[in-house]
């Protein structure tokens, strides 16, 4: 047949050189393309002849292998190169929209329209390519934003209204767009019934639409103004759910007064959708250039707001969950210029998920949480027990979403009055009296440790936070390959918490015992397998935070973790990253994280060959181990004795500088408190009231021994 005869009887024609020449002067650039000139023409023809609608996905080096419609995934040219997995196809492509998406990489964009370079003969019935306007129902044209995203082809011709309109189509003009409908319009008290179904209603198009009437205006409050604004109509259909055909209330989507979809409901509770027709928001153009707008997660609440007056409202096609699909192509035309959304969906476990969804896609900062009090769990509950002017104190009353990470002084109000009253108080001391006069600990907190090697760096952070676990049951998780195998850092746990040898002579098997489950109840090593990284050994840090309550992390040193240094990164600014993490970590999970970290090779004193005292700065890599430290920590031995420098602590009500003299205890790895008289002459007077304790650490009593073992 030819080729014009078949555009006359609606069919079109295949392109095997018959269709250019009958496309006129018009698409003599596309003759002078051979085979591809052709195929374009050829994606004209197929797409009944509507405004066609075309993306160059081939400058952005996406294949689309030759498709002109519908969606598909392919290989994101813009992270392939970089992926392990070259199979996987990232990136969503529409090709209806142009729109492009990748779900590994985040690249998101929108190809370029080319398709009105070309004119199409509108003698054989083609859109000329220009722009449609809408025309508006309340007479006049509407100019769409220059910024609408094309609508997706329909894969049917346009189609009338479903069954009968509930009321006469003359009611909409009573209704100006996105002004309120006023007066409020009276509702009746509801009652139980549902809208009949075909096995209770005669076959009778009249009294189906009666009884559809009744149960909106009587039994839901819906105003008969709203159901003809909305173009509600009733209609028998099959309903795959009963496997017969329903009576059914057809609420119909629009978009610029053109019919793209409709959802059927049955009387119980049934609905279904035209197959293959797009998601849309019901009552989109509704909300078209508004500055607010109202999301529902229902029809019937839809309704409901429109009995208030409140036009500018939508609600979800496809009621509650978080997949958002059909948002995508709304979001910048009818979205993106609101300056106050309100959310207004169910107040149950589906509509929390919908909202969290609505507010991540959104944004909260121009987002309210429309709340229908104790008993109602939507809108139209609210509208029917409490009336319209009560929901509509709802919608004004509805406060704005509280932004995560942002705070006033309103939010910490009874902390600030406490603070006002008692003052600060003191972190938590360690039991070393002298110690806890220059420092007491807090969690959320990042201590640094340092001193030379060798001189009892990790016999004292040992100590300490024993002590912190035993005086306020703080758990303790270590990260500490240098103490490998893990039984001889066990051995001198046990000698600190006994304060005895670690041998059956000086330990009998009760006090082992004792002191065993203990550790097991309150200190844990992490021992990955073969990644040493940062990431990998907090992430089991969090592990143990929630499975076994630490409040403590030991990273004993810094020079034992694997560091991997991110091309173009200098070691400072990975250092800073490093300490960022710890940090985190720290204030997220409410730890206090003690690091301990190596210096830098310090010079030795020439008169006595001892390597200088080092401080926080000396420590190797960067400042910033000072810098960003909340406490910072500098351990020297001498021969008689062990000098513990506090070089910082951030806040002054949890200490101040100072120096702490102490003696260590080789026999149980303790220290204890002294008296030094640096310019005494021998070792014995420089050194005096030292106490040695051997007693151990453990409550004696039983009973008190298990408030270790359950202060999870």
């Amino acid at each position: 047949m030819p080729a014009r005869q078949q555009i006359a009887r609606g069919n079109p024609p295949n392109c095997s050189g018959q269709l250019l020449p009958l496309l006129g002067a018009d698409f003599k650039l596309l003759g002078a393309m051979g085979s591809m000139g052709e195929n374009i023409a050829q994606t004209f023809v197929n797409l009944n002849f509507n405004t066609v609608i075309m993306f160059d996905f081939s400058k952005l080096g996406i294949d689309v292998n030759g498709r002109t419609s519908g969606k598909m995934k392919v290989k994101c040219p813009f992270c392939h190169d970089r992926r392990t997995n070259k199979r996987d196809k990232s990136l969503s492509v529409n090709l209806g929209t142009g729109l492009y998406h990748c779900h590994y990489c985040d690249t998101s964009g929108k190809a370029e329209d080319f398709s009105n370079r070309f004119k199409i003969n509108n003698t054989y019935g083609y859109n000329s390519g220009a722009s449609r306007v809408p025309k508006s129902p309340w007479g006049g044209q509407v100019p769409p934003p220059a910024n609408r995203v094309p609508k997706k082809q329909p894969t049917f011709t346009s189609r009338p209204i479903p069954g009968t309109l509930l009321v006469a189509a003359k009611a909409t003009d009573e209704v100006a767009p996105n002004a309120p409908l006023t007066p409020p319009f009276a509702v009746t008290q509801a009652t139980d019934a549902a809208p009949p179904n075909g096995a209770e209603t005669p076959d009778n198009p009249d009294a189906a639409r009666d009884a559809a009437l009744h149960w909106l205006m009587h039994d839901r409050g819906i105003p008969a103004q709203a159901v003809a604004y909305m173009k509600i109509s009733c209609s028998q259909e099959l309903m795959p759910q009963t496997g017969k055909k329903e009576n059914c209330i057809c609420f119909n989507y629009f978009e610029e007064n053109e019919l793209i979809n409709t959802k059927y409901r049955d009387g119980r509770k049934n609905f279904k959708m035209i197959t293959g027709a797009e998601l849309i928001p019901y009552n989109i153009d509704g909300i078209a250039g508004t500055p607010q707008c109202i999301i529902t997660e229902g029809e019937i609440d839809l309704l409901s707001f429109l009995a208030i007056g409140r036009t500018d409202v939508v609600s979800v096609p496809n009621g509650a969950g978080s997949n958002l699909t059909w948002l995508d192509r709304f979001v910048e035309t009818h979205f993106e210029d609101k300056e106050v959304i309100f959310l207004a969906v169910d107040a149950d476990e589906k509509g929390r998920q919908l909202q969290q969804e609505l507010l991540r896609r959104l944004g909260l900062e121009r987002c309210r949480i429309v709340n229908f009090g104790e008993g109602c769990k939507d809108a139209n509950e609210h509208l029917l027990k409490f009336g319209a002017d009560s929901l509509a104190q709802a919608l004004e009353d509805a406060p704005e979403v509280p932004l995560e990470d942002v705070y006033t002084a309103h939010d910490v109000s009874d902390e600030l009055l406490a603070f006002f009253n008692n003052g600060f108080e003191q972190g938590a001391p360690t039991g070393l009296t002298a110690l806890d006069n220059f420092i007491t600990f807090e969690t959320k907190r990042l201590c640094v440790v340092t001193g030379v090697p060798g001189q009892g760096k990790s016999e004292f952070v040992d100590e300490m936070v024993l002590r912190l676990c035993l005086h306020h049951s703080w758990k303790i998780g270590y990260f500490s390959p240098e103490n490998v195998p893990l039984v001889y850092h066990l051995r001198k746990l046990f000698e600190k918490v006994s304060g005895k040898r670690f041998s059956p002579q000086c330990t009998g098997p009760e006090l082992y015992r004792r002191v065993q489950n203990f550790m097991g109840n309150n200190v844990c090593h992490i021992i990955p397998k073969a990644d040493f990284c940062v990431d990998t050994v907090l992430e089991k840090a969090r592990q143990l935070v929630r499975r076994k309550g630490i409040r403590i992390l030991v990273i004993d040193p810094y020079n034992r973790m694997e560091h991997q240094i991110p091309p173009g990164m200098s070691e400072t600014q990975y250092i800073d990253n490093f300490l960022d993490k710890l940090t985190n970590f720290a204030v997220l999970n409410d730890c206090l994280v003690i690091l301990v970290a190596h210096p830098r090779k310090m010079n030795r004193d020439a008169r006595t060959g001892s390597p200088d005292r080092p401080t926080l700065y000396d420590i190797n890599g960067s400042a910033a181990f000072f810098n960003k430290c909340d406490f910072g920590l500098v351990v020297e031995r001498m021969p008689d004795v062990v000098h513990i420098y506090v070089e910082k602590v951030k806040f002054r009500n949890l200490g101040q500088p100072g120096m702490v003299p102490l003696v260590f205890n080789p026999t149980n790895g303790r220290y204890s408190l002294c008296d030094e008289n640096p310019t005494a002459g021998s070792p014995e007077m420089r050194v005096t009231n030292v106490k040695f304790n051997t007693d151990c650490w453990l409550p004696k009593e039983e009973d008190q021994e298990l408030f270790w073992e359950g202060n999870e």
